[in-house]
């Protein structure tokens, strides 16, 4: 039976050392760190992110600034705004929150963003920084980097080890696998359409999740004793549920727990 890595045991540690982080700058400089985060639309589930964002702010003594956007907001005017938050002092990192609408370039709009001020690191410049070996990008994409500390947390030996992250997104699966890499582990990345999907997991000892289809691996397919973080959160019909579905990793939790070490 797997050791459950208690995440929100590791959240509450690292918001209170954010928080003494927070509070020593602002002792130090007199300056309190603005987070500007910017909303296009009414998507539910970006507004929730937003506003999870929003609290954690006000949680570790940071200024939140919020900016609402109507959904037939144009490029240009979205441009206008990223461009003033650059030049803007008292914002020191900029959360456009994606997805966009589609009469907008997103990629455009992460190329305007200082990438000093990219607390999502999806700029190509902190992008391509991951991607070289001794160099620091100002921030890294903040799930894979959450990852790494659960392993860190965890005492999971990564050098050396035999890493797989399934999944390929510039969100979640390339940076993760750059971090991995950097780590010392020996990297696969697999995707959809991998054809020896289960002949790669049964090898690695750190097993991440992130491909984004419900219980995409299975506990068949998971080395004894590994390591498996999921990332997956996946959408999933249940009439059993009062909202009618319920939310599920893209991992087979109940079967991967008898076989996994964490």
């Amino acid at each position: 039976m797997a050791t459950l890595i208690d995440g929100k045991a590791i959240a509450k540690k690292v918001r209170a050392e954010v928080k003494e982080g927070v509070t020593e700058f602002v002792a130090k400089t007199g300056h309190i760190p603005g987070l500007a985060t910017v909303l296009v639309g009414e998507d539910p589930a970006s507004s929730y992110y937003v506003r999870m964002k929003k609290r954690m702010c006000k949680r570790v003594g940071m200024q939140s600034i919020g900016i609402q956007l109507s959904a037939e907001t144009t490029q240009a005017e979205l441009e206008a705004v990223v461009e003033k938050l650059n030049n803007d002092d008292a914002v020191d990192g900029i959360l456009v929150q994606l997805p966009l609408p589609k009469q907008i370039d997103e990629n455009r709009i992460i190329d305007l963003i200082n990438p000093s001020k990219d607390v999502d690191g999806f700029n190509p410049l902190n992008v391509g920084q991951l991607t070289m070996r001794w160099r620091e990008p100002d921030f890294v994409a903040c799930t894979p980097t959450g990852c790494m500390r659960l392993l860190a947390e965890t005492g999971v030996e990564i050098s050396g080890a035999r890493a797989a992250v399934v999944g390929r997104s510039n969100i979640v699966g390339l940076p993760m696998a750059m971090l991995l890499q950097e780590a010392n582990a020996t990297v696969t990345i697999c995707h959809s359409r991998t054809k020896d999907l289960k002949d790669i997991l049964l090898q690695s000892d750190i097993v991440v999740a992130a491909i984004g289809r419900p219980h995409y691996i299975t506990g068949d397919m998971i080395k004894p004793g590994a390591t498996v973080i999921d990332v997956g959160i996946n959408q999933v019909d249940d009439p059993t549920d009062k909202r009618g579905y319920r939310l599920v990793g893209d991992v087979d939790f109940a079967a991967a727990e008898k076989v996994a070490g964490a």
